[in-house]
């Protein structure tokens, strides 16, 4: 498969081994041409392959099941629809991490910041794009597990708005939240695979109404990544006659919340109930071998208050209904996909330093994620060298619009 010439310099004749990405290389052709024919893909090691073990990142979970019978779903819209799909990569340890370094698996290779991690869980999808390897690939999404890596690997990334694609075939996690995406090596690639995984192969033409800047992302950013993100949108207003304007979650919500109140008081609360609604009673009864941060992670989900959930679920609803009513026809909301750079490989190990890289991450991430939006993260440029996502997200069930208007705003991203 040839290489583009901008990822050429990295590229070696042993890049598929070299990059770390995939778990497991086998090829499934396409059942018949159609809209995706001619691009390839990869998908992340919790959505079932016919004949594969998917490992859901731990060694001890892939020997302890036994091959899929059959491809997830999505993975199957894909193939009906051309695409050939290259085999599967890797994920953190039970897709429990923002990172995307796998004590077992390793590190896949960021190629776009060599030294510095890919992000997770989907590590090895985003890695596969950013190497050159696929034209795109699946992944899944619940607290940012698509778009922390779309944005430390500058590549495109689009989390749906939630339940928009099957999860058939896709290990659990966090179903009130999470959802499969998509990483994509452009935007051309991401505009023709996301109608076929939506079923849904044309968009009504709309205007692009006014694009909210939401503050509270903002302010947690890097004051680099701000001064990026803020010179970018300026010339954007510059360029193209769009309204743009500043908005805070609390005018959003009409209430006293923030963006880290949010994270905590529902994103947080969903992930570690349905985590150890999906995984707990195994872990308990096989105790297989996971690594000391898994481990640490997860005691957080066991010494979880479950008289929370109420209020958890509460907020979620709440924020829906306050975007739905705040919305207006061809509104966006933008803000950076992560607030702060791609940190080294094994920089994450004080304790301190790991809560500031969630902490703020997950409060940018869970805005999408509670309100059940749809989100892309487009490569908008680098800071000191290493890439930086802008995320674009729009109303409910107006993928196609998002992608549109992606493609109006930021097309020579």
């Amino acid at each position: 498969m040839p290489f583009s010439p901008a990822m050429a310099k990295y590229m070696t004749p042993d890049t598929f081994t070299d990059s770390g990405a995939f778990v497991t290389r086998q090829t499934f052709a396409p059942y018949t041409e159609g809209p995706l024919s001619g691009l390839t893909f990869a998908v992340k090691d919790n959505i079932d392959l016919k004949g594969l073990t998917c490992s859901y990142g731990s060694p001890a979970w892939g020997a302890a099941h036994p091959p899929a019978s059959h491809h997830a779903l999505c993975v199957e819209q894909l193939l009906s629809a051309g695409a050939t799909c290259l085999g599967s990569t890797v994920s953190d340890e039970f897709t429990y991490s923002l990172q995307g370094e796998n004590p077992f698996f390793g590190t896949p290779l960021n190629p776009k910041a060599p030294g510095h991690i890919p992000g997770g869980s989907s590590s090895g999808s985003a890695s596969a794009v950013a190497c050159g390897l696929v034209d795109f690939a699946l992944g899944t999404d619940c607290a940012g597990s698509v778009r922390v890596p779309a944005s430390f690997c500058g590549v495109w990334g689009m989390r749906p708005t939630a339940q928009r694609i099957s999860a058939a075939g896709v290990l659990p996690s966090v179903p009130s939240v999470s959802t499969v995406g998509v990483l994509a090596n452009s935007l051309d690639s991401l505009s023709r695979v996301m109608p076929v995984l939506l079923s849904s192969p044309d968009a009504q033409p709309q205007a692009i109404g006014t694009l909210y800047v939401l503050e509270d992302a903002m302010t947690l950013a890097d004051p680099a990544i701000q001064a990026l993100l803020r010179e970018q949108l300026q010339a954007l207003q510059h360029r193209l006659p769009i309204n743009i304007q500043p908005l805070t979650f609390a005018q959003l919500v009409k209430g006293d919340w923030d963006l880290k109140a949010c994270n905590e008081q529902a994103l947080r609360l969903l992930q570690s109930a349905e985590t150890g609604n999906a995984i707990g009673h195994w872990l308990n009864v096989f105790q297989p071998q996971c690594s000391p941060g898994f481990q640490a992670a997860f005691a957080n989900v066991q010494q979880l208050d479950r008289s929370r959930i109420n209020l958890a679920l509460q907020h979620c609803e709440q924020l829906f209904a306050a975007v739905r009513a705040f919305t207006g026809p061809g509104d966006l909301f933008c803000f950076p996909t992560v607030p702060l750079l791609p940190p080294g490989k094994g920089q994450l190990q004080d304790p301190q330093a790991i809560m500031d890289f969630y902490d703020r991450c997950m409060a940018v991430s869970c805005f999408a994620g509670v309100a059940r939006l749809p989100e892309i993260s487009i490569p908008l440029g680098q800071v000191e060298g290493l890439p930086v996502g802008l995320s674009l997200v729009a109303g409910h069930y107006q993928d196609l619009f998002l992608l549109a208007a992606a493609r109006a705003l930021f097309a020579a991203a």
